[in-house]
């Protein structure tokens, strides 16, 4: 009898196992990676509501080529290590097809090299870093812009529009932050601008007072930022406290409302620039994509819709064939008409003629557009 009973339970097993991979073969697995808890927590939840919203609309059409989408979450805290770890359990364990991420440029490098390994479809919402599609990884590319375009304009900006000569640079020792400071010292070198100062903060600090001080000292009129928000915020914030007459200037990981209570009110952001892609919101392409997310009640901000772009691109590109090399080629030849417009790609896997332009705040911390 009990050899009956085990036999009988080792069916069960090997029944439900067939089951189970039956089910997994009904459905495509697309992994969202980005930080999901931590001080950066915000901007993987906007990137995953973009992307769940698309997904929702997909699978109530019948998914892809039949099969529904399910997506697994990877929370990376904006961690490198951390980030390792949620690629090798998309591809050992959860046996991704396809992943949307990772959101900061230090994760993403690392965790691509497995994703590479594996032959499978990776899009970036936002990691700028050129080194991501630099390295000509064939399954690679990128949903945003690149720091050494936004650099460009960055630098021609504070000589030309905001003239500003003596400029402090200062970076997060991240690799999005430091990457995209060190591109624009780069630009201003070029046009015989050597910066006042140059130096890094560390991520996770607050107090900013001695590094306030110092770029006081500095005669910086100028000051521009690499990094995030909970670094960001408190910086312009003692700017301002110990009365430090400079205009701040940083990158699109501004272009969040957080902004405003990190920077201390909307009353600091009077000289606070930014730069990011012109509003997808202002283009009328995409008020389809606004009324999906409003319906869903989502509230459609800067990463929601890069995050929805994004997810329109891999579906695309899954449609297009099981394989790697026909997702790929898919994407190198067509343009997709995504939330923030329509958007093509070269070799490399970036977005084509991505433009970048500027914003400040008015006195409620709203952004606005600088013409």
């Amino acid at each position: 009898m009990k050899s009956i009973s085990t036999l009988l339970s080792a069916t069960a097993v090997a029944s439900a196992l067939l089951f189970s991979n039956a089910l997994a073969a009904d459905t495509i697995k697309i992994g969202v990676a980005g930080p999901f808890t931590g001080a950066n927590a915000t901007f993987g939840e906007q990137v995953f509501s973009g992307v769940s919203a698309y997904v929702t609309d997909v699978n109530a059409s019948g998914g892809i080529n039949g099969k529904k989408i399910e997506l697994v979450k990877g929370d990376d805290a904006c961690e490198p290590k951390q980030a390792v770890a949620v690629a090798n359990r998309f591809v050992d364990q959860d046996k991704v097809q396809a992943v949307i991420g990772h959101f900061c440029s230090s994760n993403t490098i690392p965790a691509s090299e497995i994703y590479n390994d594996a032959g499978i479809l990776e899009m970036t919402p936002s990691s700028t870093n050129p080194t991501v599609t630099d390295r000509g990884f064939d399954n690679l590319f990128r949903g945003c812009g690149r720091d050494d375009q936004q650099a460009v304009v960055a630098g021609s900006f504070i000589l030309d529009t905001l003239k500003r000569d003596k400029i402090a640079l200062i970076h997060d020792k991240d690799t999005y932050g430091q990457g995209l400071v060190d591109a624009v010292k780069k630009t201003i070198e070029a046009r015989g601008i050597k910066p006042v100062m140059y130096e890094g903060l560390t991520r996770g600090e607050r107090d900013f007072n001695a590094l306030v001080t110092k770029i006081k000292s500095s005669g910086a009129n100028a000051v521009y930022f690499g990094g995030l928000i909970p670094e960001g915020g408190p910086l312009i914030r003692q700017l301002k406290e110990q009365g430090v007459d400079v205009v701040i200037v940083s990158g699109d990981a501004f272009a969040q409302t957080e902004l405003v209570a990190a920077a201390g009110g909307a009353e600091n952001l009077k000289n606070v620039y930014y730069s990011a892609t012109p509003d997808p919101l202002a283009d009328p392409s995409t008020q389809g994509v606004q009324d999906s997310l409003k319906k869903a009640n989502i509230t459609p901000a800067n990463y929601v819709l890069y995050g929805y772009a994004n997810a329109q691109a891999v579906v695309a590109a899954l449609k297009a064939g099981d394989e790697l090399k026909a997702q790929a080629d898919y994407l190198r030849s067509n343009t997709v008409d995504s939330a923030i417009g329509k958007i093509t790609w070269d070799a490399k896997g970036d977005i084509k003629d991505f433009k970048f332009v500027f914003y400040n705040f008015d006195d409620k911390g709203t952004p606005v557009l600088v013409k």
